[in-house]
Order: C-alpha cells, then sequence, then structure tokens
C-alpha cells in the first residue's frame, strides 16, 4: 500500500507502537506469513511487536488504525481511526491527525 512503510516508521518514532492484526482461521499458513512479512518488511523491532488477535476490542491504546469496524477494530478501547474513509482516506491525512497528537 503507497506509503504505508513510510507512515510506519514515522508512527515509531512518534508513538510506542504495536500491529494489531488478524488472519482468516481456515488459512493456516496466513499467520505466519503475516509474521514473515512484517519481519521482512518492517524489521525485528516490529516483529516483537506484532499482536494477531480475532479480538481487537481487548487490547487497548490511544489510537487503532484500521480500515475496517470487523473482528473488534470498532470497539476498540481507545481511539479508531478507520483508515481509507472520507475522514481518513489516506496515509498523509493519518499522519497530519496524529501528528497534531503526539
Amino acid at each position: 500500500m503507497q506509503d504505508a512503510l513510510e507512515s510506519y516508521a514515522r508512527l515509531t518514532q512518534w508513538f510506542d507502537t504495536y500491529i494489531l492484526s488478524t488472519a482468516p482461521w481456515n488459512n493456516e499458513s496466513a499467520w505466519v506469513d503475516k509474521l514473515l512479512w512484517v519481519k521482512e518488511y518492517l524489521g525485528e523491532p516490529a516483529r516483537k511487536r506484532l499482536i494477531l488477535s480475532h479480538n481487537k476490542h481487548l487490547n487497548f491504546g490511544d489510537y487503532l488504525i484500521d480500515d475496517r469496524p470487523n473482528n473488534g477494530a470498532r470497539d476498540f478501547k481507545g481511539e479508531w481511526i478507520q483508515f481509507q474513509s472520507e475522514l481518513f482516506p489516506d496515509w498523509a491525512s493519518v499522519l497530519d491527525y496524529l501528528r497534531e497528537r503526539r
């Protein structure tokens, strides 16, 4: 996704950043594939900050950037930033919003 890697790098400079993601239950390799992708593209520190869960609402933090309300994102204990919505159509809009809140 355009600007995703650069935006993640910027967010790690501003916040204590974790990756909260999910994978399909019926795809046995999806969970490992996510871990390997994070390790390859975001590096070792990100690998240790990866949380895979179908229950995002059980996690809490200041912000969750997620494009869909599924898997508990809508009920996240913090502010849900709905990526690719009218308010946050791209990474630039997300970074602008969060820059003011750091």
